[in-house]
C-alpha cells in the first residue's frame, strides 16, 4: 500500500505524513491535535483519498457516548410496534441500530474512520472504546452475536485539547500535533486553495494575517480556514494590496476583518491597539 503524502487539496508537513503513516504500519489510531482550524478534520479526508478508502465519519458531541459509535437498541420503537401488532417484533434484531464503528469493521474494504472532536465527549468516552479499538470486536447482547472487524479500520481521532485524555488511551495512540505553519508553508497552502491569486495580494495580506496573529491578548487567534476565509473575500471585492498595506507601521484594523476575529473581544481589543497606536504616532 503507497503511503500517504500531501495531495493536491492538503499540504502536510513531512512530520505529519510520517505520523500517519507510522500509525498506518502500528495499526494504531492517530490521535491528532493543533488549533482549531489547522486541518486536523480534512487530514482524514485527504488520508482516505489518497489511499482510495472510503472515510466514515463519526463527529463527537458533548452527548456522544462510546456505546453509539458500535451499536443502540431502539426498545421505543418496538415497544411501539409490539402495541400495533407489528410481526416485526419478534425479531429483536430489526431493532438494532448500527453505529459507525460497526459500519467501519462490517466494511469489505478497509475504511478510514475518522472520530471528530473526542474531547467534546465526556471523560470516560475515551476509556470505554479502549477494548473496542484494541480486539477489533464487540459483542451485541441483544442478538448473542459477536462482530469482528473484516479487516482494521485505519482511525484517525481528532483533539482541540478542551479535556485532558486519559493516560491509558494515549498510550495506545500514535500522537501527532499539528504545529501552526510557517509563513513559507502559508504561502504553498494559499497557492494550492488560490492559484490565481495575485502575489502582491497574497503577500500583504499574509503579512497583516501574522500581524494579527501576533497581537498580545487575542483570545482566539485566526487559523488557516480563517484566512482562505478572508482571501477569498479580498479576491471578491478585488481589493488592492495597498489597501492592506499599515500606514506608517501602525496598527490598524484589517478591511473584512470579521472573517479574522471571531469575537468581540478581540474586536475590541484590536480597535485599541489601533487607537493607540495611531495616537502614539
Amino acid at each position: 500500500m503507497a503511503g500517504f503524502k500531501s495531495t493536491e487539496n492538503y499540504i502536510a508537513s513531512r512530520d505529519l505524513e510520517v505520523a500517519v503513516n507510522a500509525a498506518v504500519t502500528l495499526q494504531r489510531p492517530l490521535l491528532v491535535k493543533g488549533e482549531p482550524g489547522t486541518g486536523k478534520t480534512v487530514l482524514a479526508h485527504e488520508v482516505a483519498k489518497a489511499l482510495g478508502h472510503p472515510l466514515i465519519e463519526w463527529h463527537i458531541k458533548s452527548t456522544t457516548k462510546a456505546q453509539q459509535g458500535l451499536y443502540e437498541y431502539d426498545a421505543v420503537s418496538r415497544l411501539r410496534d409490539g402495541q400495533l401488532g407489528d410481526p416485526r417484533v419478534h425479531d429483536i434484531g430489526n431493532y438494532i441500530v448500527r453505529g459507525k464503528l460497526w459500519d467501519a469493521f462490517d466494511s469489505p474494504a478497509q475504511s478510514v474512520v475518522l472520530i471528530d472532536e473526542i474531547d467534546k465527549a465526556d471523560i470516560e468516552f475515551p476509556n470505554d472504546l479502549l477494548l473496542e479499538l484494541d480486539r477489533m470486536q464487540f459483542f451485541v447482547y441483544e442478538t448473542r452475536q459477536t462482530v469482528v472487524a473484516r479487516q482494521r479500520p485505519i482511525v484517525i481521532i481528532t483533539s482541540n485539547n478542551e479535556k485532558e485524555l486519559p493516560d491509558a488511551f494515549l498510550r495506545r495512540c500514535f500522537f501527532h500535533y499539528i504545529r501552526f505553519p510557517d509563513r513559507e508553508t502559508m504561502e504553498l497552502i494559499v497557492q494550492t486553495h488560490y492559484p490565481d491569486i495575485r502575489q502582491d495580494l497574497a503577500r500583504e495580506a499574509l503579512n497583516v494575517f501574522f500581524k494579527v496573529r501576533d497581537v498580545p491578548g487575542l483570545k482566539k487567534k485566526p487559523a488557516t480556514s480563517e484566512l482562505l476565509d478572508w482571501l477569498k473575500l479580498l479576491m471578491v471585492d478585488e481589493l488592492s494590496p495597498e489597501v492592506l498595506r499599515s500606514k506608517d507601521g501602525h496598527t490598524v484594523i484589517p478591511p473584512l476583518h470579521g472573517a479574522l476575529l471571531k469575537n468581540e473581544q478581540d474586536v475590541h481589543l484590536f480597535e485599541r491597539l489601533a487607537f493607540l497606536s495611531r495616537r502614539g504616532g
